[in-house]
């Protein structure tokens, strides 16, 4: 299992992510106490800023892991009961039956059956997670909307149900975090942003983290650029973007190597104890936006590194910005990458994505991140 880092390989990986068409990424390796950190690219395209790896940026669906993470030390504490309906803590906002099958285990993984609300808040998404048939228009439209969170709950839980609570597979669904977000409110007294600030961030140490009250990025970040699969063409920057829109579902601001901090410290038993970690692993089916079917626990995702054993982590998207942290179970080795190019896929005639260099080039990246070979064996998801 030993694969100790090498650094020429791991820049000229990055390096090809790059060259195969992707404006700006930077990421951190570890194993044990040897570390490395890269960049290659652009953070503007238009005045060629380069990126380096200590710059801010936003990671998308990671921060479900953190918010995931607060509502299980409020378990831990017994202010939360991990199988007590929702409807028990939020009657107002889950009513009636729902409210009543629906636990908070299934909230954070997925099976609760709620729909996405990003269609109703989007219109332009009338058919997401279908891209084929959806536009970037409200994207711009929205770039300072100030979205109340119960508003976009109400939408998601309007809409028609995806699933039966607790029923598998289960349906990736941001309702189910929102939701999450209200309820640490009704339980510690003080808004999610607060408790996770305190309880998960600062408590991890992380200085470069944070929950924006604001559009903007503070200090040093690059620009992102959204393709909408070809559909922006050429990209548009929008790194300006008020993320109450998704708040503790995506709105998290971090870097590479204070994700690398806290997901080591997860996996130790340092942010949530070690019984609230056993259940964050186990995992059920669940459809990602993508609509591929995957391994998902509580807040985790696990995936198999040939040789490496189990990586757990998160990855995460937003308009323009990606970023994947992925951390194998023994803590030892980690990865955390970021990327300021997304949807760069453009759709074929039956509106499916075609296959794009950006795939191969991520995917030779973090066969070397995270289990340092540039053989073509692909990682598993689990």
């Amino acid at each position: 299992m030993k694969n100790p880092l090498n650094p020429a390989e791991l820049n000229a990986a990055l390096e090809n992510v790059h060259r195969a068409g992707m404006p700006g990424l930077f990421a951190e390796v570890r194993d044990g106490d040897q570390v490395w950190r890269g960049a290659a690219g652009v953070a503007d395209v238009a005045t060629g800023r380069p990126v380096t790896a200590d710059m801010r940026h936003r990671v998308g669906s990671i921060t479900k892991t953190f918010t995931a993470a607060a509502v299980l030390q409020q378990v831990e504490s017994g202010q939360i009961g991990l199988d007590t309906p929702i409807g028990h803590y939020l009657p107002r906002l889950v009513p009636g039956d729902r409210g009543d099958a629906i636990t908070i285990r299934m909230l954070i993984n997925h099976t609760s059956g709620l729909a996405e609300y990003l269609p109703y808040a989007y219109p332009s998404l009338k058919a997401f997670p279908d891209l084929a048939n959806t536009g970037p228009q409200s994207l711009d439209d929205h770039r300072f909307t100030r979205f109340h969170s119960t508003e976009l709950i109400e939408m998601g839980v309007a809409a028609p149900a995806v699933g039966t609570p607790g029923g598998t597979p289960g349906v990736y669904s941001n309702t189910n975090y929102l939701l999450l977000g209200e309820l640490l409110e009704q339980v510690t007294g003080t808004t999610a942003v607060e408790y996770i600030t305190r309880n998960v961030i600062e408590r991890a140490g992380l200085r470069d983290t944070e929950l924006p009250a604001e559009p903007y990025i503070d200090g040093p970040h690059s620009r992102i650029y959204e393709a909408w699969l070809g559909m922006i063409d050429p990209p548009r920057d929008y790194s300006v973007y008020d993320m109450s829109f998704v708040g503790p579902a995506a709105s998290l601001i971090s870097t590479v190597a204070d994700l690398n901090r806290f997901f080591g410290m997860l996996l130790a038993g340092e942010i949530v104890g070690r019984s609230s970690l056993a259940e964050m692993q186990r995992t059920v089916p669940v459809i990602s936006q993508e609509g591929k079917t995957i391994d998902y626990g509580l807040g985790l995702h696990p995936m198999q590194a040939p040789g490496q054993g189990t990586f757990w982590g998160h990855g995460g998207t937003v308009w323009g910005a990606g970023a994947l942290a992925m951390t194998r179970a023994d803590g030892r080795r980690q990865m955390s990458l970021a990327v300021n190019l997304q949807r760069w896929n453009r759709l074929d005639s039956s509106g499916r994505p075609q296959p794009h260099p950006i795939d191969g080039a991520l995917a030779a990246f973090y066969r070397v991140a995270m289990y340092g070979s540039t053989e073509d064996a692909p990682l598993e998801e689990r």
